[in-house]
């Protein structure tokens, strides 16, 4: 996938562009990217993707922004995995933000992009005090020739797929209800470091993950997979985020990951971690054996989620 960072930079062939944030890349912004790469399939356009970057509330009302659950790179990564062929990163400032609505179609859209058709939610705005709808993008494009495909909302069960959704499940810990949302479970990247040794010390040894950007969800337990990002082995295990009350009460939230059937050494490696399903809250335990006892359990039940 090619990448442009900026319309201006931007050489794409009739593209059919999917607008948006995207973050998360869940199953609604996919439907996007399906309808996009079908259109594109069928008169020999690209299909591509324009995103901001940084998230615009996060210029407009950064008290209010969200943490992002996919930092850029991982969204781009997302994005190419799904069939876009070209993304465009519009940096997104308060220049930027005060372009209007006609001038980001005629001006952004068509004379710099070229678009054949753009393909945006249902909730889709743009341009300044996002004044510009769906409706009035309908219109732009029977004036100035491109298609619009708006794309209804897209439910899972009693819920509708959105960024918002899917932070507010992680938040309360379901992380199997958010990867129903997401189409695949909710991950962090980072690179294993040393910790105490605690782990090994007890006979059962974690990877010490330091998480390099992303959206951590409740803290506990939860049965999940490890992904090694330098030859993409991905293996199953069983997560601990938190404090690490019984030994640590009070200190920073941290990350660790037993592998299950795994004794090599994965100090220095990036990492991805997956977090599939809850298992239990954090706890402090009055002794080192009721730990133990407890974390032989969860990876019981870590390896049952799992099918390992």
């Amino acid at each position: 996938m090619e990448v442009f960072f900026g319309h201006a930079h931007a050489r794409l062939t009739r593209p059919v562009l999917a607008l948006g944030n995207f973050d998360g890349v869940h199953l609604g912004h996919q439907r996007l990217f399906h309808v996009a790469a079908e259109s594109a399939r069928r008169d020999g356009g690209d299909p591509a993707v324009m995103t901001f970057e940084p998230h615009p509330a996060q210029v407009l009302a950064p008290e209010r922004a969200p943490v992002l659950l996919t930092p850029l790179a991982r969204k781009l990564e997302l994005l190419a995995a799904h069939g876009i062929a070209a993304t465009v990163v519009e940096p997104f400032d308060p220049a930027f933000a005060a372009i209007s609505a006609d001038a980001f179609v005629a001006d952004v859209l068509v004379a710099s992009l070229g678009v054949r058709d753009v393909v945006v939610g249902y909730d889709f705005t743009y341009g300044k005090k996002r004044l510009g709808t769906t409706e009035t993008l309908a219109r732009a494009g029977a004036e100035l020739g491109f298609g619009v495909h708006v794309i209804p909302a897209v439910t899972v069960g009693d819920l509708t797929v959105s960024s918002t959704t899917v932070r507010a499940l992680l938040t309360q810990g379901d992380a199997a209800r958010a990867a129903e949302l997401l189409g695949r479970a909710h991950d962090v990247d980072g690179a294993v470091v040393r910790g105490a040794g605690r782990g090994r010390a007890i006979g059962v040894p974690t990877a010490n993950v330091a998480v390099a950007g992303g959206f951590l969800p409740r803290p506990g337990i939860y049965a999940g997979a490890l992904t090694l990002l330098d030859d993409g082995a991905t293996l199953p295990g069983a997560i601990s985020l938190g404090q690490n009350p019984t030994f640590t009460p009070g200190a920073p939230v941290s990350l660790e990951i037993h592998v299950l059937d795994f004794d090599g050494d994965l100090y220095d490696r990036r990492v991805r971690v997956h977090f599939h399903a809850w298992i239990r809250p954090e706890e402090r335990f009055d002794s080192v054996e009721a730990l133990v006892a407890q974390m032989r359990h969860d990876l019981a039940v870590a390896r049952r989620r799992m099918g390992a």
